[in-house]
């Protein structure tokens, strides 16, 4: 009889400990699943801050510089490969005097 209630008694503290050991991975599994709708939750903040600071400093071309820089002689927006002097023609003759050259 001793051995019987013995026995019952291991089987419900095996049980107990079983239905604990459940408890606390169900408990596990839940924190973790909060924790990850945090993460995401503070991601997408994180983003919204980003895009509303990226809003709020927009960056915009100065458009008198680049005006500017067009209008000087031989700047960005000269059409002129040689420059403001244009080419020296005794450069091109090659040194000789001939008929397509003169």
């Amino acid at each position: 009889m001793a051995f019987a209630v013995a026995a019952v008694a291991v089987g419900a503290a095996t049980a107990y400990v079983g239905y604990q050991g459940y408890q606390a991975n169900k408990a596990n599994q839940q924190q973790r699943a909060y924790q990850k709708s945090a993460l995401e939750m503070s991601r997408k903040q994180a983003d919204l801050a980003d895009q509303a600071n990226n809003k709020a400093n927009a960056k915009t071309p100065d458009i008198l510089a680049l005006l500017a820089a067009n209008k000087s002689p031989g700047g960005v927006g000269s059409t002129m490969l040689t420059g403001p002097g244009g080419v020296d023609t005794s450069k091109l003759t090659l040194g000789r005097n001939t008929l397509l050259g003169a």
